[in-house]
Parts: structure tokens; sequence; C-alpha cells
């Protein structure tokens, strides 16, 4: 019978929605003190200096319709039965206030049914803007979501690797873009991806999506590292012919990319395939240097190429950081136009404090440095994607 009622227990609690799911829609929130709603308290406050005005002028300067304001702002702060408490409100104060003047002086009835139909709709203008708020705010799990596939959460220490991560798209409402990184632990070590699709919008999204999909398969999977490279030309091959298929337009779409193993057997090595993407660099307490830039061209090009490109084994000795940039940061340009600097700056900083190495303060360092160059305004989608090795304790490096 327990284990009935367990089982019973974990279907109830699988059936409801999980705050942050497309169909779960976060409650507009209003303004609060303390945790207790005071939105109410600036449209009140409004009609309470209306009615103050108008008893302190004369008869022939009234101000009292003023009152059809109330609930006009209450509407743009409140929900529908606080716009319409409003303005009930705002309609007994109307009618208390006139009637306690003398009768010449008076708005009478056409004001108090100006305050009337200004009260209907603003409460239907409310039910309007909390409708769009809904659609707003689905809209917006849509893209938290789509972002979460396309680039998921990463534990920390996932596939022995310290990693930190920064995703800049250059459209802040859409939140994800071609831009594309992840890391894959498998049975021949640790492979990371980090990749742009050449153009934007949702066609690129789908493109980086289908990108990752296979490579975190084939990066488990295949034992060769070209292999692995091998299987993501075909894919992209593949997803370029079926959007061929479907009538597009951008069916010869292409990606850059960077393709890097690190292997249990040689940890002071790393095997590196460099798909037309810029070269990695390789960040310590001591300076900088770039990996070698590798011939391979880009993601969907392979065709042109007479061979695939090979696999570089190169140097990466523990404690060495591994940096990985989009050309949001390498062609981030500032007012005049200049390129931003990144590993000149880099190494100057390093100078200043060696610790900017650690693969946290690194990315950080390179999403204000770019930010600060470019003056906060991105031309495309940026990636700050950086890794190092855990020590054999399981501690940083």
């Amino acid at each position: 019978m327990a284990a009935r009622r367990s089982v019973r227990d974990r279907l109830r609690h699988a059936r409801r929605p999980r705050t942050g799911l497309p169909y779960s829609f976060p409650r507009s929130q209003p303004l609060k003190v303390h945790g207790h709603s005071v939105a109410w308290l600036p449209p009140l406050l409004l009609l309470l200096g209306i009615a103050l005005l108008d008893a302190s002028t004369s008869g022939r300067f009234r101000i009292i319709s003023w009152l059809v304001l109330v609930p006009v702002i209450a509407a743009a702060i409140c929900g529908v039965l606080g716009t319409l408490a409003l303005g009930v409100l705002s309609l007994l104060a109307y009618g208390a206030i006139d009637a306690s003047w003398p009768h010449r002086y008076q708005n009478g009835l056409p004001d108090f049914f100006l305050v009337v139909v200004g009260s209907a709709l603003a409460a239907l203008a409310c039910s309007v803007r909390l409708r769009a708020e809904r659609q707003m705010l689905h809209m917006r799990d849509v893209a938290e979501t789509t972002r979460r596939t396309v680039l998921r959460p990463m534990p920390p220490g996932w596939g022995g690797l310290d990693h930190a991560a920064v995703y800049l798209a250059a459209d802040s409402e859409a939140r994800v873009g071609g831009d594309f990184y992840d890391i894959q632990p498998g049975r021949h070590g640790t492979r990371l991806l980090l990749g742009d699709v050449q153009g934007k919008g949702l066609a690129a999204v789908e493109a980086a999506a289908s990108l990752l999909g296979t490579f975190r398969e084939a990066a488990y999977h295949e034992p060769v590292l070209t292999t692995v490279a091998g299987r993501l030309e075909v894919r992209m091959l593949r997803h370029n012919g079926y959007r061929v298929a479907l009538g597009r337009e951008d069916g010869d779409r292409f990606a850059t990319g960077v393709l890097v193993a690190f292997r249990e057997d040689t940890p002071a090595t790393v095997e590196v395939i460099n798909f037309g993407h810029e070269p990695p660099l390789v960040v310590t307490a001591d300076g900088v240097r770039s990996l070698p830039p590798g011939d391979g061209l880009p993601l969907g090009m392979g065709d042109l190429a007479s061979a695939p490109p090979p696999a570089l084994r190169v140097a990466l000795a523990p404690g060495e950081t591994l940096l990985m940039v989009t050309d949001g940061v390498t062609e981030a340009r500032d007012a005049t136009g200049t390129f931003f600097p990144l590993r000149d700056t880099l190494t100057k900083a390093l100078a200043r404090d060696p610790r900017t190495a650690d693969p946290h303060r690194l990315v950080r360092w390179v999403r204000d440095g770019t930010l600060d160059h470019c003056g906060g305004r991105l031309a495309d989608d940026t990636t700050i994607f950086a890794v190092r090795r855990r020590a054999a304790d399981g501690r940083r490096t």
C-alpha cells in the first residue's frame, strides 16, 4: 500500500505545471512594499488630491471631472478588479463632492457620465494590458526554454573541467541566436564545441540546435575526434538539404567552430580541429598565446576542400585556461570603428592581476571589456567560453 501511495504521489506531482515552463504564466507583479501590493496607492492619492483641489477652488473653476484620470492611472498599474474598485470610488467621490456645492456650481450629470465611461474604458484597457502581459511572459518562457535547450546549463566541474561562459544575444528580446557551445563527457574523454552559425534569427537557431544534437551524441560515442568532425559536417549538409527541400532560400548556411578534445591519457595536451573560426587563446598568469589556426573550412563547406581538417595536438598544461570567443568579441568596434584588441588588453590585465586567468574571472573580464569598448551596442551575438582542467583531487587548478 505504501508503494502504491508513493507512485500515486509521484504521478500527482508530475501532473502539476512547473514554474518556468512555457505553459506556466507568472502573474503580473504590481508595485509592492514588504511583499504587499501598493499599486492602488498612486491613483488613490490622485483621487484625494483632486478632491482637495476642487474643494479649495472657487465655484467658477471646478476640477472634479478630473476624477476620470483615477481609473485611467489604475488601468496602467493595477488589476481589473482594482481598476473597477477605484472607478467606483471615483464615482462615489464625484457624487459626494459635486453635491456639496450649491446647485449653480455643480457639474451635474454630463461630467458624471464622463467618469462612468472613463472607468469602463479603463477597466477594458486594463484587461487588454494584462492579456498582452501574459502573452509577453509566454513568449519569454518560450525563448528561455529554447535558450536552455540549445545552450543547456552545465554543472560545475562538468567533464572534469572548470568552465565559465557568457552568452549575449544581439537581440535582447530573442535571448538566443546562432552562437552555440557545449561540453560533452564521453567514453573517450571530454570534448567541447564552440561555434557560430552564419546569419541570425530562428534559422540560425535551428542550425545551431542541429549541430549541438549531433555533437552530443558523436562526442560521447566516437573514439576519434576527426570522426566527430565528419559527423558535424554531414549534419550541416543534411540540415541545408532539408531547408532547400522546404523551399527556404537559406539552404547554403554554414558555421564556423572549434572542436576540442581533452583526453585522459594526455593531460598536458589537447586535440583541436578548427572549422574556420578564430583560434582559441591559451591564458596563463604569465601571458597569452594563440593556438594554431588550422586550415579547416567552416562546417557546410567541406566539399570545397580536398581533405577534411586535421586534428592538431597542442600543448595545454594543467592550470592553463583555454579561451574561445565568437566574432561578437573580435569584431566589436568603438565609436571610431576600431576593433576590440582582445589579446593586447588581456595581456595587460594579466600583468596587473594574474588571477584574471581563472575561467570565471576571465569570462567576466572579456564581457566587461567588450561592452565597454563598443559602448554596450553589440552588432552580433557574443559568446565567451573559458575552460580549464580540474586538478586530480577535483579542486580548481
